[in-house]
């Protein structure tokens, strides 16, 4: 017997009997208030503001009031939502090539659900260039209040998750972090993201 044969026989002799696997069941977390939830999880663990609008306050006026308050500076503001329209300084949809983009200060978009445990919204393509959502230095989500789902879980179990060519999960300001724990806002897409609950 050689000295491999020696040491696996050890293991052998030595391994503890094997044990039975227990059952495979999971039961994801809910909420008993997945919008409460939301908007705590979008503003502590995503960094982004979170604005939910009154009832009966017309969209179109809350988005102009809620910008121009945020964005102060911003000039150049692409939109295709007519909620946006009265802000709005371009329509994105009418620029051939996406490099057009660059200098964007906002884009406003719509967000078709919200996920309460880690405060993301499901963005799917309803605008021509997927530029749209990296290219400005901040990002206004359009999302409806009631369209909140509790896990990543259910997320993914939607209907309308995979109804598209193209979306993105945004959860907050583009952030990456090196080993030296020097936290960098803004690397590889937006440096501020708001979201307008309607």
């Amino acid at each position: 017997m050689n000295s491999k044969d020696t040491i696996l026989e050890a293991l052998r002799a030595n391994s503890p009997a094997p044990l039975e696997r227990g059952p495979l069941g999971f039961t994801p977390m809910t909420f008993e208030d997945p919008l409460a939830e939301f908007r705590e999880r979008v503003v502590k663990a995503a960094a982004a503001r979170c604005f939910l609008l009154e009832e009966g306050r017309s969209a179109a006026d809350a988005v102009v009031e809620i910008v121009r308050r945020t964005y102060p500076d911003a000039r150049r503001i692409a939109s295709n939502l007519p909620e946006a329209a009265a802000c709005a300084t371009f329509n994105p949809d009418e620029l051939e090539d996406p490099r057009s983009l660059a200098g964007t200060d906002i884009a406003i978009v719509r967000g078709a659900f919200g996920v309460a445990e880690n405060g993301a919204v499901w963005i799917p393509r309803t605008f021509r260039h997927k530029a749209l959502l990296f290219i400005p230095e901040a990002l206004v989500i359009l999302l409806d209040r009631t369209q909140i789902v509790c896990t990543m879980h259910e997320a993914y179990s939607r209907e309308d998750f995979d109804t598209y060519d193209f979306g993105s999960f945004i959860a907050g300001p583009s952030k990456t972090a090196d080993i030296e724990q020097a936290l960098v806002i803004g690397a590889h897409g937006p440096r501020d993201v708001s979201v307008i609950l309607l």
